[in-house]
């Protein structure tokens, strides 16, 4: 959605525009629905049951959500590690998206949590459980959370480091925060690369133990997509949907934006989405001969047509589009190459989580509630409120800090600051002197002459 269509060339974009009217009164609408959760139980909001413990909370704000927030790590991997300096314009907004991402994640999983005020538990050993899978995606995804959260501190203190005016007597704190932000920046610009270490490490840690959750499902699960290789299958679908991710934000925000999209770094980062895509199809096509399950693909049932849709919108086609170096440099093929992977992992999560699982008890069935509806609609629209406030408030997108630069410094200066050019200085009426005040036939000056007042 493009909320800010109306942006001006030169002008700084505004927060409330039509657009955002719509995403707020949406993200309004999933909060009340959300107190209502929390306060009356699952029960009232859902349709969950004993056959299906999880609906689209976990599936889509958990799982989509983890996989399409890898775009932090793959792109801090690629511009800290490797040192590719031209896509340092991008690790910041994928920075973002990530922070906010997994913020959500880790407020998908309470909603989802019947018991949600004794979720602190896990950060007590006493009550840890090193044998389960959803312990270690607990753990794995506070720990990450912590170090998305320290990574973006620079950002902060760029944005208020010698901008700091508290009113009144809170003025003294001044200098005393401003060292602070100062220090903070200084200590953490030394240690960055070890944050950025630990949060790709966490990544694909729980990346691919969210795929290790569903491989003790067994025969719930439809053969096509149950087996061993799951969480590899994860971990490499969350790769391959990192950067496409990237590309997509980047396109939206540039274009609500009213800004000039990346297109030398986003055409770049492109090319290495289909080497990824194409090891995850060969791990796929190996895993589904070595099974012995190859033959489903052409049953003519429902889950083989819908797994290779899923293949041929998540891999084939993107593959093509952002192997073709014509394409790749196209803005439009380049957002549609990326929002199919999007759709293909998105679809692949729904497919593991929810349309080909099949749990025991016969005929239950699942279909999400208003309720349900309400409430994730209402995180995804407060993610593009939040995304859309950081960016016109921190220092977050090159672009639109350059734009406010060239504003600032084209804007015109006067008193109050609302002149519409600047003005001239009035000319000076200087009076006649006085027959007193004139200089004395000696050429001595008179006490009245300037510069000293009459």
């Amino acid at each position: 959605m493009r909320t800010d269509a109306h942006t001006s060339a030169g002008a700084e974009p505004r927060f409330i525009t039509p657009g955002m009217k719509v995403v707020l009164a949406i993200a309004l609408l999933g909060w009340v629905v959300w107190g209502y959760r929390m306060a009356f139980g699952l029960g009232a909001t859902t349709n969950l049951s004993n056959a299906y413990p999880w609906g689209i909370w976990i599936a889509v704000d958990v799982a989509c959500g983890v996989a399409l927030a890898a775009g932090g790590f793959t792109t801090a991997f690629l511009a800290h590690l490797l040192h590719r300096e031209r896509y340092h314009a991008l690790v910041r907004p994928a920075l973002l998206t990530a922070m906010i991402g997994y913020t959500f994640v880790a407020l998908g999983v309470m909603t989802d949590l019947g018991r949600f005020w004794a979720m602190w538990h896990v950060m007590l050993p006493p009550f840890w459980q090193p044998n389960s899978v959803l312990f270690e995606v607990a753990v794995c995804v506070m720990c990450y959370l912590t170090v998305l959260y320290i990574e973006f501190v620079p950002v902060v203190c760029e944005r208020f480091a010698g901008k700091v005016r508290l009113p009144g007597r809170l003025g003294v704190l001044d200098r005393p925060i401003d060292r602070l932000l100062r220090m903070l920046d200084s200590s953490l610009d030394r240690v960055i690369t070890v944050f950025v270490v630990l949060g790709i490490l966490l990544s694909c840690m729980h990346q691919s133990s969210l795929g290790t959750l569903m491989v003790i499902s067994a025969d719930k699960l439809h053969p096509l997509w149950q087996t061993p290789l799951l969480p590899l299958m994860f971990l490499l679908t969350a790769f391959g949907v990192g950067y496409p991710m990237v590309i997509f934000e980047s396109l939206i925000a540039s274009r609500s934006l009213g800004l000039e999209p990346e297109r030398g770094p986003l055409s770049s980062l492109a090319r290495f989405t289909p080497i990824i895509l194409c090891v995850y199809l060969g791990v796929k096509g190996f895993d589904l001969v070595h099974r012995g399950v190859i033959g489903l693909l052409l049953d003519g049932s429902f889950k083989s047509f819908w797994f290779l849709f899923e293949l041929a919108i998540g891999a084939i086609l993107p593959i093509i589009i952002f192997a073709t170096p014509r394409l790749r440099r196209s803005m439009g093929w380049l957002f549609a190459g990326a929002t199919m992977v999007i759709l293909g992992v998105v679809l692949n999560r729904l497919n593991v989580f929810l349309i080909c699982y099949t749990p025991l008890e016969s005929g239950a069935g699942y279909t999400p509630s208003f309720g349900e509806f309400a409430v994730t609609f209402g995180f995804v629209a407060t993610i593009v409120a939040l995304y859309r406030f950081v960016v016109l408030n921190f220092p977050v997108i090159e672009g639109l800090e350059q734009q406010k630069a060239q504003t600032a410094s084209s804007r015109p200066t006067g008193v109050d600051g609302r002149f519409s050019a600047p003005r001239r200085p009035a000319p000076r009426h200087v009076e006649p002197l006085h027959p007193a005040a004139r200089p004395s036939p000696t050429g001595a000056a008179s006490p009245c002459e300037p510069p000293y007042a009459c």
